[in-house]
């Protein structure tokens, strides 16, 4: 083989390698045996082409390294950050006794509509009784256990009996039960184990009341929530 045709090929060879990390190290290399003295004999140029093959080898596996190259962003496993668990709500205590209570006490809109009254049992608990306003304000509620379960009705002042042997006597100032009102006004529910029956009394002159007949003496709460405007009253049964 003569040197112009050793040349070629070492050219061709350097030129189908792929991922050299200097693009022009083929030319320097051309150059170097283009150059390299006539009267060096095939020896120095099988040794020279032998360098430089290793060397072209070390840099295209050097430059091919997946170890060289940093991840690429948006692969792998995406750490989960830690949520602190949400502190539990306390609920308010029972109220036990025969003393009214004040659930609200302040100046009411023109009036507050009533739109919806719902009893409900949640054994074995609690019972609870709903009232729902359409407005978002009340006046102020009272609310008055009772060691019977007898109740006056409103204006006309006839007497009624609930079921129940205690009652609890809701007041409501500043409020309308007939304008958006159109639900049942007599609640019978003899299988809930706090209340036996829920009953509308009245609804004069701004001021409404119901009347809860109780299965045995009342230890309850009140709340008022929101999202609509409701005054929440539940019934301990256990």
């Amino acid at each position: 083989m003569t040197r112009e045709d050793f040349r070629r090929e070492l050219g061709d060879a350097m030129d189908s390698i792929s991922g050299s990390p200097d693009p022009s190290l083929p030319e320097r290399v051309r150059a170097a045996v283009v150059h390299a003295p006539e009267e060096r004999g095939p020896v120095w140029i099988g040794a020279l082409a032998a360098a430089v093959i290793a060397v072209i080898l070390v840099g295209v596996l050097l430059a091919n390294n997946p170890l060289n190259h940093p991840p690429a962003l948006g692969h792998g496993p995406t750490p989960t950050p830690s949520v602190a668990p949400s502190p539990s709500p306390t609920a308010s205590p029972f109220v036990c006794g025969s003393a009214p209570v004040t659930v609200t006490n302040q100046t009411a809109p023109p009036v507050a509509l009533i739109a919806a009254v719902r009893p409900g049992s949640h054994p074995p608990d609690y019972d609870r009784l709903v009232i729902e306003f359409k407005s978002s304000q009340t006046g102020t509620i009272k609310i008055a256990p009772q060691a019977n379960s007898k109740f006056t009705m409103g204006a006309s002042g006839a007497t009624v009996t609930l079921a129940g042997k205690f009652g609890l006597l809701i007041t409501i100032q500043g409020a309308d039960n007939h304008t958006a009102y159109s639900g049942p006004t007599d609640f019978k529910t003899p299988k809930y184990l706090g209340i036996r029956e829920v009953r509308y009394l009245g609804d004069f002159e701004n001021t409404t009341q119901w009347g809860v007949g109780l299965s045995s003496s009342a230890c309850y709460q009140a709340t008022m929530l929101t999202s609509p405007t409701r005054l929440a009253i539940d019934i301990r049964t256990s």
